[in-house]
C-alpha cells in the first residue's frame, strides 16, 4: 500500500505564538509526531511504500525537521492562499496529496495526517487508525477520538433566552443513561484520497466517517498557553510510567543527541 504521512503547521498562530516550532519538554514539538511515523515504519510498514511530507510556511519549523537525518521528510512550502487561520486543514492535506503524487509519480492509497500540536499518541494509536481505514475502505476518513467527559444530553448546557438549559433537552437523570459521546482529539486522521479530492471541505466530517478511540489522558491539543503548560505535565507522567509513550520519548531524545 502507498501511504502518505502529512505534517502540517503554519507560521502564524493566534493562541500560542509559533507553537508548531516550539519545544515540548526540551525537544522540538514536531519530533514527537515524526517519532510515531518512524516507529510505524520500523514495526509495521515492511510491505508499504511510505512517503512523508511537511507542509508549512514556517522557516524555523522546516529547519527543525531537517535536523532529523534518519527520517526522510519532503518539505512543501505552503502558499499564502493556504496559510490563513480560516483555511480548512483538509485543503492543506489535499494540496500535499496533489503535489506529492506528481512529485513521486504514484497514486496514494491512504493519507495519514498527524497533528503536530497533539504530541501524546503512541505508535499503536497510529496503527489502529491505519488498520481501521484498511478495514473500512468505503469511509472517507478514520479519525481519533477520546471518551467525552461531558455529555450534551446530561451535563452540557447552553444559554438561551437569558437563561441556561441542557444543550439537548432530555429526561436522563444519570450520565450512564445518556447516549455515549466522544471528543475528536485532533491527533490522527487516515483519509481516503478520493474523498480528499471530491468531498466538500467545509462539511467533510459531517458524514461517512469512522473513528478509533485513544487514551483520554492524552487528549489535549495545544491551543493556548495553558494547554501548552498542562500538556507537558501530563506528558512527563506518561513518558515516565507507560511503555508505549516511553518508546516515543526515547526516539526524540536520541534525535536530540
Amino acid at each position: 500500500m502507498n501511504i502518505l504521512f502529512t505534517l502540517c503547521g503554519r507560521a502564524g498562530s493566534k493562541g500560542v505564538k509559533g507553537k508548531n516550532a516550539r519545544d515540548f519538554l526540551d525537544v522540538p514539538l514536531v519530533w514527537y509526531s515524526m517519532a510515531n511515523i518512524a516507529l510505524y515504519i520500523e514495526k509495521y510498514a515492511a510491505n508499504d511504500n511510505i512517503k512523508i511530507v511537511l507542509n508549512t510556511d514556517s522557516e524555523p519549523l522546516k529547519e527543525l525537521v531537517k535536523r532529523v537525518n534518519d527520517l526522510p521528510v519532503t518539505i512543501l512550502h505552503r502558499e499564502e492562499n493556504l496559510a490563513g487561520d480560516r483555511v480548512p486543514k483538509v485543503a492543506v492535506i489535499l494540496d500535499c496529496l496533489k503535489r506529492t503524487e506528481e512529485m513521486f509519480a504514484c497514486k496514494f492509497d491512504m493519507v495519514v495526517d498527524l497533528d503536530i500540536t497533539s504530541p501524546l499518541r503512541t505508535v499503536q494509536d497510529v496503527k489502529n487508525a491505519i488498520d481501521r481505514k484498511r478495514q473500512r475502505p468505503e469511509v472517507d476518513v478514520v479519525y481519533s477520538v477520546a471518551p467525552s467527559r461531558r455529555n450534551p444530553y446530561f451535563n452540557m448546557v447552553k444559554e438561551e433566552n437569558g437563561s441556561f438549559c441542557k444543550a439537548i433537552p432530555s429526561n436522563f437523570t444519570t450520565r450512564q443513561e445518556a447516549p455515549v459521546f466522544y471528543d475528536m482529539n485532533a491527533s490522527i486522521y487516515a483519509y481516503s484520497p478520493d474523498a480528499l479530492r471530491n468531498k466538500e471541505q467545509a462539511t467533510f466530517f459531517n458524514s461517512n466517517c469512522d473513528a478509533v478511540v485513544m487514551k483520554d489522558t492524552g487528549i489535549l491539543d495545544i491551543d493556548s498557553e495553558e494547554d501548552y503548560e498542562l500538556m507537558q505535565v501530563i506528558a512527563k507522567y506518561l513518558f515516565e510510567t507507560e511503555a508505549d509513550y516511553k518508546e516515543v520519548k526515547s526516539i526524540v531524545e536520541r534525535w536530540k543527541e
